[in-house]
């Protein structure tokens, strides 16, 4: 086992530059007080990285592979960003985890408001459907804010919300997506989806579709206990489930409950400040 956490660690860095926005108002790209006109981050967020290594990190969004198709604005870095507090969290609930066999993987964590608002424009642009094969096989894109999988705002721009998956141990690599290769619907047989070094959870991740409901009483079986056994580990180290996304978790109380923020993810975000 101990060599097995000491393989762990995994060198991404995800670059974030953020801003505070009280709730409700509208993201300033850019706040004062920070080298280059870039906001830093409070106090109060770490790399989680510096807090565990051993959890593994595919931040997605720093990637082309997402429902997107592109790099998401504001990520600078492949690291994941978020409250102390949280990642306090994510070590307990990886320390339980590793004694079982397994590891968490984050997809993403601290997301930047520009980030949200280019999920946003990206909505509005119909005639870009590029990864629908993969992330919305069976949604119209003119129904996703209707249906609830785009808003303008988004918890995890408050820092302790983080997207995540199992991983058994010892973990084999993930090939990386080419651009413009063949597309899989996101809630096929896992054999058939984009591989993933994960447990199956009946579907991929950012999969818009029902299936990802964590409780879907579609999913049975193994991929039912495997969502089970993420459920239960991450409400054991003070998590909640958002229900309609497997993989979407959030630490209860929340450091920041009312305030987005918009630094880059970046780990200049980190440096520098007061």
């Amino acid at each position: 086992m101990r060599r097995l956490v000491r393989g762990l660690t995994v060198g991404l860095a995800a670059a974030l530059t953020v801003t505070a926005v009280p709730a409700g108002a509208v993201a300033s790209p850019v706040a004062g007080g920070a080298r280059g006109g870039e906001p830093h981050a409070p106090e109060e967020f770490v790399a989680l990285r510096s807090v565990d290594p051993t959890i593994l990190q595919e931040m997605r969004y720093f990637t082309p592979h997402d429902f997107m198709g592109v790099r998401v604005t504001g990520y600078r870095e492949p690291t994941c960003l978020v409250t102390r507090d949280t990642a306090d969290g994510l070590r307990r609930a990886q320390r339980a985890f590793l004694r079982r066999g397994y590891s968490l993987k984050v997809y993403d964590c601290y997301r930047p408001q520009r980030a949200v608002n280019h999920f946003m424009a990206w909505a509005k642009d119909l005639g870009d459907q590029r990864m629908k094969g993969e992330f919305y096989p069976r949604i119209d894109k003119s129904t996703l804010f209707r249906d609830g999988y785009i808003a303008e705002k988004s918890g995890h721009s408050r820092g302790s919300t983080v997207d995540l998956t199992l991983v058994k141990l010892p973990a084999l690599p993930t090939r990386p997506y080419v651009p413009g290769e063949p597309l899989s619907p996101c809630y096929g047989p896992k054999e058939a989806r984009f591989p993933d070094n994960s447990l199956d959870m009946g579907t991929g991740f950012d999969c818009f579709d029902t299936l990802a409901h964590t409780l879907d009483p579609r999913i049975k079986g193994e991929q039912r206990a495997n969502r089970l056994l993420l459920k239960h580990g991450m409400e054991q180290a003070g998590f909640t489930n958002y229900a309609a996304e497997w993989w979407h978790y959030t630490l209860t109380p929340e450091t920041f409950p009312d305030t987005y923020f918009d630094f880059p993810v970046s780990s200049r975000s980190l440096t520098g400040r007061r």
